[in-house]
């Protein structure tokens, strides 16, 4: 045991990517340890039925605990083979009834059941062989592999493997905080936003990175975690601290409720229950559906599993694990792709969808809650005094709120919930999840159908009356009820969310429906990321510079996952050492794109808090523009220069003057100084020599009927300019 992980930093790859990417502050612990075992013989005649081996650097105590049965009583011969990330560091060979390698329980194997117990003090020129960053790095990938065989026929009599581990994990709950804190963050600042007069004024965008931005590149991360690999123990780790934003909450006493729900529902809880899962050793297949490979890694500590202490060798008659006194029975449960990844976080396989569905709920609940609680806050404050004038709308339109706040919900969680809704279909038990499954799958599959539908209906008409279809981002009412789904884009690609809602789709089809065949899961994804980044690069759709950069970017990412992952797959036997070197700079790449978004939410929300926001600002200058437009006079020098002569509106498009309202016309104005010596002195008098007479005749010569032509004259008199008001001359002149 001295020697298991006797190798040099130097000379083994693995340990200096880890050292180099990984976090220094990884406290280094004390215990190497065995980590749950499969039985790798099919004719054994000796059965383990349990195997635990400590080694304890502070007390140099190997400690081992191990059961099982036998068809005989035989003495054995022991092989011990121990590799880490793939490479053998140790084999040796060895009698258990010599004196130097004296095991009692094992010399020799007793008939029927057994089990022993016990601890030895290994030699400290043993243990100094041992590095210490073999006790402080994350997921450690190692493997021990014990085989027994006859000491007088050489005939194979057992096999056992298991996973060798320090403790450490990068399945911290920290990092499970940090990344909820950074979609909270998202939230936030995409509600101060839509506050401020940001994403919610009309033709406004949502802020970069948005919380479906932030939410989906996590949900993501999530996703790479559950496909039918094998994954390096890091890299799994790693994917299933972002759980929570597919909606998978452990929670025992849900777990417990669900179990009681199937089981009245045609469930069968024998092995697929919370209690047994939290009993359980997971053992991780390498994708394939007829393999006896194991990624031997167990996920599921617990702080017991650390603290043992050197005892007396015991031997028992019976089958179970005895420690301390308290008996036990221990259970390995062989899991792969999505039942793996959801049995990490002690969820049974049955019951996934039901978790999600419950989470679903709850949330519904809550913001429901919380939007009637906030209406029943504003109308007792209108009670006693005046509240600001940007909460009036939640005031009126609270229930358009609490909708559109439930569609943007659906809009988020389709892509896992298609996933989820078919992993129920091929792998649930219960008739009555089942249909839940069905059901909830059409649902939001028809509100999202319905929108979509809604939104190409408004924008046909909209292109047929105006040319285009910018009134989806001008109109007011349209943008207030569609805009969640396009607010991000330009205009002139509005109608990027539909190829969008295919591609959550279609990678929910994929992993669910590939569950089990790692190669077909990772493929379908690479060509769905492929497209997806062709489709944005060529389009680049985002309202702002900012946006698609950075979207291309996640999408570049998301892509060279895939291909990461695809060396994963069994198929193609990558080295072990290969694996884990890509599963880490794989995992620093993701937590670099992670701190990104990080820092832009950190920026934007001071953006947002400090700066005035633009649409806001052209808001108010359109408002106080049309004030004045209000106090405008027909004879007004402004409003001349603002009239186009020719139709009589104004010339500054989107602010339109209103008619002119008044129903009393202009009085003529009076010929003040009177007829002159040669007729009357109107302003139009002989202006164009040869003009008709309008039907009025004058005579230059002085006579005594020159007065009775003043009368007359007064018919025609001055006039305002025709500006499409009742009076002008237009009027006039049809007269």
């Amino acid at each position: 045991m001295g020697r298991i992980f006797g190798f040099g930093i130097g000379r083994n790859p693995v340990l200096l990517v880890l050292a180099a990417f990984l976090p220094g502050n990884v406290l280094a612990g004390n215990i190497l340890s065995s980590s749950g075992f499969t039985n790798c013989e099919n004719n054994a005649t000796i059965t383990v039925n349990n195997a635990n081996v400590h080694f304890d650097r502070s007390s140099l105590t190997v400690t081992f605990d191990v059961s099982g049965t036998s068809s005989a009583q035989q003495k054995v011969i022991a092989d011990l083979t121990v590799s880490a990330y793939g490479n053998q560091v140790y084999q040796k060979t060895f009698n258990p009834c010599d004196a130097s390698t004296f095991v009692g329980q094992l010399c020799p194997v007793p008939a029927g059941t057994f089990s022993a117990q016990g601890s030895q003090v290994i030699p400290t020129s043993f243990a100094s062989q041992i590095p210490a960053i073999a006790f402080s790095i994350p997921d450690l990938d190692g493997e021990a592999t014990l085989k027994l065989t006859a000491a007088d026929g050489g005939q194979n009599l057992a096999c056992i493997q298991s996973g060798v581990t320090n403790g450490q994990s990068l399945q911290l709950p920290a990092v499970t905080y940090v990344a909820a804190g950074i979609a909270g963050g998202a939230l936030l600042l995409t509600g101060l936003s839509a506050l401020g007069g940001g994403a919610g004024a009309v033709g406004g965008h949502s802020p970069t990175p948005s919380f479906s931005t932030v939410l989906a590149w996590f949900q993501g991360l999530a996703m790479n975690g559950m496909m039918s690999v094998n994954y390096p123990p890091i890299y799994r780790s790693f994917a299933k601290n972002f759980g929570f934003s597919t909606g998978l909450i452990p929670w025992t006493a849900m777990q417990t409720s669900i179990d009681n729900f199937r089981n009245v529902t045609g469930g069968n809880l024998t092995a697929n229950n919370v209690q047994y899962l939290q009993n359980a050793t997971l053992i991780f297949t390498d994708g394939s559906s007829n393999t006896t490979s194991f990624a031997k890694r167990n996920l599921l500590f617990s702080a017991n599993t650390f603290r043992f202490e050197a005892r007396d060798v015991a031997v028992s008659e019976n089958g179970t694990q005895t420690s301390n006194g308290n008996s036990t029975t221990q259970v390995t449960q062989i899991v792969h792709g999505i039942s793996g990844y959801v049995e990490q976080l002690t969820i049974p396989q049955a019951n996934t969808f039901m978790t999600v569905l419950l989470v679903f709920a709850i949330v519904i609940a809550a913001i429901t809650v919380g939007i009637l609680l906030f209406k029943v806050i504003l109308e007792t404050w209108a009670l006693f005094a005046s509240f600001p004038k940007r909460l009036i709308g939640f005031r009126k339109r609270y229930w358009g709120i609490l909708a559109k706040t439930i569609v943007n919900l659906i809009l988020l969680l389709y892509g896992v919930w298609t996933l989820y809704c078919i992993f129920q279909f091929t792998n649930g038990d219960s008739w009555a999840a089942k249909l839940l499954a069905g059901v909830t799958l059409g649902i939001f599959t028809a509100v999202l159908g319905f929108f979509t539908f809604r939104i190409w209906f408004v924008a046909r008409k909209y292109k047929k009356a105006e040319g285009d279809a910018s009134a989806l981002y001008e109109n007011k009412e349209t943008w207030l009820k569609y805009s969640l789904f396009y607010d991000s884009y330009k205009k002139q690609y509005w109608w990027l969310f539909m190829p969008a809602i295919v591609y959550m789709f279609a990678k929910g089809c994929v992993i669910a429906a590939g569950d089990g065949h790692g190669l077909t899961q990772t493929v379908g994804q690479l060509i769905i990321e492929s497209l997806m980044f062709l489709l944005l690069l060529f389009t680049r759709p985002y309202a702002t510079k900012g946006g698609n950069w950075l979207n291309i970017i996640i999408q570049v990412v998301r892509g060279l996952s895939v291909v990461s992952i695809l060396l994963f797959v069994e198929t193609f036997g990558i080295a072990q050492t290969t694996k884990t070197i890509t599963g880490v700079i794989l995992i620093a790449v993701q937590s670099a794109l992670s701190a990104v978004l990080a820092i832009l939410i950190a920026v934007n929300a001071i953006i947002t808090c400090c700066k005035e926001n633009p649409h806001r600002k052209r808001r108010k200058a359109a408002e106080k523009l049309n004030r004045e437009f209000d106090n405008l006079t027909p004879l007004d020098a402004r409003n001349s220069l603002l009239i186009n002569p020719s139709d009589g509106k104004t010339s500054l498009p989107g602010y339109p003057m209103g008619p002119y309202k008044g129903s009393k016309r202009y009085e003529p104005v009076p010929n003040s100084a009177g007829p002159g010596r040669w007729g009357p002195r109107d302003s139009a008098d002989h202006l164009v020599p040869s003009a008709a007479d309008m039907g009025h005749s004058y005579d230059r010569s002085p006579s005594q009927d020159s007065r009775a032509n003043d009368t007359e004259s007064l018919t025609r008199q001055p006039t305002v300019p025709d500006v499409g008001m009742p009076g002008g001359y237009a009027e006039r002149r049809v007269l």
